[in-house]
């Protein structure tokens, strides 16, 4: 008698950003002991490492931390701005050599890679155009492809990009661009649902079109009764967080079950991280969101799994 089929899944866990955490240290923020324990109390194993600096740095202490509540680490997370110029190097591959160095002991194998915004995320400050220009885009591909062989061959761990609002990486076209002008051997995407739908991104066609360069996620949907007026009157990202741009699933877009389902039939060994984006929430907001999240999820799909 043949085994029954099973559905592929994929691992579901969270990160600090779903408790509004955003900085290494900051008094509103929940401290990292009562986030630890509310992502156990909230069901989920899986944890990214948030703001270097904000869980413990030294390797022995998270790992002591993390294993004591039953918690494993899925990936770092480093800030670039390889569009700037030759001098960006340095300091994204000192990001890298702490965290990285950090997360690779503690089994993890993947880096989020976020790139600089042209409107500050603390200040909302304006801080260069909105688009680059053919140069800067060379610099940007050639910056990230360097950056992922180094990361491969020096940590064994994969680059993975995350396109962002109010960066240069957000629409349709500008990842496809960026898609195009990277290597697949060395850079990847971290698809994040919500930022690519803030933009009108459908994340599915965008899966089926680029099966070999979705290589982690970050689950979280977007409110399109308010994205329209957040686009309209140009309000910076960060405001729109405070007003729950990124809101509770189901109550945004896009759906999370078939994004998972077509993701687990690709690759089970991809991660799906719950990542809300609320910082600037009050600290008891996030716990019974998260526990009601979790819970969305494993009874929408069974390609979702814990472990």
């Amino acid at each position: 008698m043949s085994e029954p089929a099973t559905t592929p899944s994929i691992r579901i866990g969270t990160a600090p950003d779903s408790w509004g955490v955003w900085f290494p240290d900051d008094p509103k923020q929940v401290p990292w002991e009562r986030f630890l324990d509310e992502v156990v109390a909230s069901g989920y194993e899986w944890i990214e490492l948030g703001p270097y600096g904000y869980l413990p740095t030294d390797p022995n202490q998270l790992a002591d931390e993390l294993g004591s509540r039953g918690l494993k680490l899925s990936a770092g997370t480093v800030f670039t701005g390889f569009h700037k110029g030759d001098d960006q190097w340095k300091r994204a591959w000192d990001q890298a050599l702490d965290i990285a160095g950090l997360v690779s002991k503690l089994g993890a194998e993947h880096l989020v890679v976020i790139p600089d915004l042209w409107r500050s995320d603390a200040t909302s400050e304006v801080l260069e155009s909105r688009t680059l220009d053919d140069g800067q885009w060379t610099k940007l591909a050639a910056g990230h492809d360097r950056l992922g062989k180094a990361l491969l061959e020096e940590f064994g761990i994969k680059q993975q990009f995350h396109s962002h609002a109010d960066s240069h990486v957000g629409t349709t076209r500008e990842v496809e661009r960026f898609l195009a002008a990277t290597d697949e051997r060395y850079t990847n995407l971290c698809l994040d649902t919500g930022h690519f739908s803030y933009y009108g991104g459908d994340n599915l066609k965008l899966i089926d079109d680029h099966p070999s360069r979705i290589g982690y996620l970050h689950l979280k949907q977007v409110d399109t009764s308010l994205l329209f007026d957040v686009l309209k009157n140009d309000v910076p990202f960060a405001e729109a967080v405070t007003q729950e741009i990124m809101v509770e699933p189901p109550f945004g877009v896009p759906e999370l079950g078939p994004i998972i389902e077509r993701v687990a039939a690709l690759d089970p060994q991809i991660f799906g991280i719950v990542e809300q984006d609320m910082y600037g929430c009050s600290i008891d907001r996030p716990f019974p969101i998260a526990k009601r999240t979790r819970e969305h999820i494993f009874g929408e799909t069974a390609a979702a799994r814990v472990s």
